[in-house]
């Protein structure tokens, strides 16, 4: 796990340095698959139930599983999630982070801030004898305070031999409900945030997530272990 994590999380890295004006987010998905692959593992995401790329990358109000394309030319102040997975010797990573193309408004940056942290928030309840909706309401909490809303259509979830295993871990919800955490367990907890209402609709091709109300959302990930003590972040890069 901490392998695929390390891989994963460069993959992330390297996406978030290629987000530029004029590059296409096929130009992006394309890197991110080359790399993957040159470090021995194989993208998680690419023909998972039919998704065509290796990485998800969803501009502006896109919330998630945006499909990389030649037709979408990043812009000067796009916020851009990119959603990335790497499986190797049987174990999958999953991390995801929002990226500023080039200067963005304040606005959006502050968004982007905000959903990293109520990740940050969350998983200091990530501890053993804890259940998963205290981390689902220490990321509400932390979001609402700050005017956002949180996506309920989609949660984060354990992860490992498979890329998505029990529990589910939602980004709202009161505390004290759900699985108790274990040592041992591995968990992705994503928190999906919205710059105006929650609600989110899926369009025609099936994968793509917009928000209704067309306003910017952001998406930050990592995947997790639960230990004896702090949560080790696996989703991070040797250099950290």
């Amino acid at each position: 796990m901490r392998k695929a994590g390390r891989i994963t999380a460069g993959a992330r890295k390297l996406a978030g340095e290629l987000v530029r004006p004029g590059v296409t987010t096929l130009e992006i998905d394309a890197e991110v698959r080359k790399y993957i692959e040159s470090q021995g593992a194989r993208p998680s995401f690419l023909g998972y139930a039919g998704f065509p790329g290796s990485a998800c990358i969803s501009v502006n109000d896109v919330v998630i599983h945006g499909i990389p394309s030649k037709k979408i030319v990043l812009r000067e102040g796009d916020i851009v999630s990119v959603d990335v997975g790497a499986y190797i010797d049987g174990f999958h990573g999953d991390c995801a982070a929002t990226f500023a193309c080039g200067q963005i408004s304040d606005e959006a940056r502050r968004l982007i801030e905000v959903t990293e942290r109520s990740f940050w928030e969350g998983i200091q309840f990530a501890r053993s004898g804890q259940r998963v909706s205290d981390i689902s309401h220490a990321v509400q909490q932390y979001v609402e305070a700050h005017g956002y809303s949180v996506v309920r259509d989609f949660v984060g979830h354990g992860v490992g031999a498979k890329l998505h295993e029990a529990p589910e871990v939602p980004n709202y919800g009161p505390a004290g409900h759900g699985a108790r955490l274990q040592p041992g367990m591995t968990i992705a907890v994503e928190p999906m945030v919205c710059q105006g209402d929650w609600r989110v609709q899926v369009l025609k091709d099936k994968w793509t997530t917009v928000t209704q109300d067309g306003s910017l959302a952001a998406h930050y990930e990592n995947t997790i272990l639960i230990t004896q003590g702090d949560p080790e972040v696996l989703t991070i890069c040797e250099e950290g």
